[in-house]
C-alpha cells in the first residue's frame, strides 16, 4: 500500500443522483429503455441534464408518481402495469426496458423487482424488462451504471473460451481504439460490457478476464467474478502511464510479449507526451482540491499530480474500495489525504483554509466556489467527455487547463478595470 493517508468523514453530502448514469446508458444502448419510477423532480433532473428537446423521441422517461400513489390511495403496480403496456405499443422496438428506482419509489417500499418478474412473465420475452436503483438517497451518480450493468450480468451467456472482456461504458470511437490496439498486439478476443446492443451480451466464464474502464463497477465487478470472471487489478486508463499499466496488465495476463506491446504503445506515448506539454506548463505547480463526487477522483488525481505536476491537497472519493483501487493508491505521492465519504461543511472549511488553485467538485458546489474566486471543475462533466487512453491523454488534461485559464482572463480584466 502506498504512503496515503486515509481517512473517513460522514455527514451532509452534496451528489448528484444516479438517474443521471441515464444520459449516458441510453446513448449506449439504442435498443433500451429507461424508465424512471419517481417524481417530476426526477423528471425534470434527467430531462435537463441530457439537454433532449420537447420533440425528441429520447429512449427515456418517467413514470411519475402523483400525491395519490405516494399516500397509498392507489394502486402503483396497475398504474405501472399500464405505463408499461403504453410505451411498449408506442415504442416497438424497445428489446430492454428498464425499470429505474427512484427516491420517492424506494420511499414508498414499491417492490420494482417484483414488477419486473411480473412483466417479463407477461410479454412473453418479446421484451425484457431489468430493474435497479438510481436512487440518490445512499448513491453518488455514477452508481447507476454500476447497478444497471450488475442487473444485466445474469442475463450474460456462459463460456469457457479465453477471452478479454472491458466492462464500463466508453465513448464508441474510444472503445473501437483501444480493442484495436489490444487488437494489434495479438489479443484478438477482446468483448465489451455493455454492449452496444441490450440484446447482445457477450458470454463469460472461467477463461473470462475482465479489465474495468471505470472505478465505480463495485458490483458489476462482484457479479461478474460470481460467474467464474477473473478481475485484473490495474490503474485505469486516465493519462498516459495510467493507460500504458492497463494495457500491460491485461496482455501479462494473456502471456502476450511485452517488446511486442512496448513497441506498439511508443509511437502513441511518444505524440500524447507532445500533446500534453502545453497543458502541463498551466497545470504545473497548481494546488488541487478534489471532492467526492464521481468516483473517479484517484485516477484523476494520480494523472494529474504525476503527469502535469500538480500539487494534491486533499482527494476526496464517495467511496472506497481499497481492492479495486490498490493499484492507484500506490501511484499516489507520500502522505497525500485520501478521505472516503464527505461531511460538506468541513471539506469547504480546508477548501478555504488550503485556498486552492483549482478544486474538482459537484455543480451544487461550483458556483458558491466560484463566487468566492476558486476555480472550479464539474465532476460531471468527466464522465461525459471521452477522456480514456493514451490519445485522449492531452484532451483530458485540457479539461482542467481550461478552468484556470478562465479564472487568469477575469482577473485580468478586473485589474485592467482598476
Amino acid at each position: 500500500m502506498s504512503g496515503a493517508t486515509l481517512l473517513k468523514e460522514s455527514g451532509p453530502r452534496e451528489v448528484f443522483c444516479g438517474l443521471t448514469s441515464i444520459v449516458w446508458l441510453h446513448r449506449r444502448m439504442p435498443d433500451a429503455f429507461f424508465l424512471v419510477v419517481g417524481s417530476r423532480t426526477c423528471a425534470h433532473l434527467i430531462q435537463s441534464a441530457a439537454g433532449v428537446m420537447i420533440f425528441a423521441e429520447p429512449r427515456f422517461g418517467t413514470a411519475i408518481l402523483e400525491e395519490r400513489d405516494l399516500a397509498g390511495l392507489a394502486d402503483a403496480h396497475e398504474e405501472l402495469d399500464r405505463v408499461v403496456n403504453n410505451l411498449l405499443a408506442r415504442r416497438p422496438e424497445i428489446r430492454t426496458l428498464f425499470l429505474v428506482g427512484s427516491c420517492p419509489s424506494e420511499v414508498i417500499k414499491l417492490d420494482l423487482a417484483r414488477v419486473a418478474e411480473r412483466l417479463n412473465t407477461a410479454l412473453e420475452g418479446r421484451v425484457r424488462v431489468l430493474n435497479y436503483s438510481g436512487s440518490g438517497i445512499e448513491t453518488t451518480f455514477t452508481q447507476g451504471e454500476d447497478g444497471a450493468l450488475k442487473a444485466m450480468v445474469p442475463l450474460m451467456p456462459s463460456t469457457n473460451e479465453q477471452q478479454l472482456l472491458l466492462a464500463g461504458t466508453l465513448a464508441n470511437s474510444v472503445e473501437d481504439r483501444l480493442i484495436k490496439l489490444f487488437n494489434k498486439v495479438g489479443l484478438e478476443k477482446v468483448c465489451s460490457f455493455p454492449p452496444r446492443q441490450s440484446t447482445d451480451l457477450p458470454a463469460i466464464g472461467p477463461g473470462t478476464k475482465v479489465l474495468l474502464t471505470q472505478p465505480f463497477l463495485t458490483e458489476t465487478a462482484r457479479a461478474l467474478k460470481d460467474r467464474g470472471a477473473e478481475i485484473l487489478q490495474a490503474p485505469f486508463p486516465l493519462g498516459i502511464e495510467g493507460s500504458q499499466l492497463w494495457m500491460k496488465t491485461a496482455t501479462q495476463a494473456f502471456g502476450i510479449n511485452s517488446s511486442t506491446v512496448h513497441s506498439t504503445l511508443e509511437p502513441l506515448i511518444a505524440r500524447a507526451q507532445k500533446a500534453l506539454e502545453p497543458f502541463k506548463e498551466n497545470l504545473c505547480g497548481k494546488k488541487l482540491f478534489l471532492l467526492p463526487e464521481s468516483q473517479l477522483e484517484l485516477p484523476l488525481a494520480r494523472f494529474l499530480h504525476r503527469e502535469c505536476g500538480m500539487e494534491l491537497l486533499e482527494v476526496g472519493t464517495p467511496y472506497l474500495n481499497r481492492e479495486m483501487m490498490s493499484a492507484e493508491l500506490e501511484l499516489l505521492p507520500t502522505n497525500t489525504p485520501v478521505v472516503e465519504g464527505q461531511h460538506v461543511e468541513k471539506q469547504l472549511d480546508r477548501v478555504r483554509e488550503l485556498s486552492p488553485d483549482l478544486v474538482v467538485c459537484g455543480m451544487g458546489l461550483a458556483n458558491p466556489l466560484e463566487a468566492e474566486g476558486i476555480s472550479t471543475k464539474w465532476s460531471i462533466e468527466l464522465v461525459f467527455s471521452p477522456i480514456h487512453g493514451i490519445d485522449q491523454a492531452a484532451d483530458l488534461a485540457e479539461l482542467f487547463s481550461r478552468p484556470l485559464h478562465r479564472h487568469d482572463l477575469l482577473n485580468r480584466k478586473l485589474l485592467a478595470k482598476v
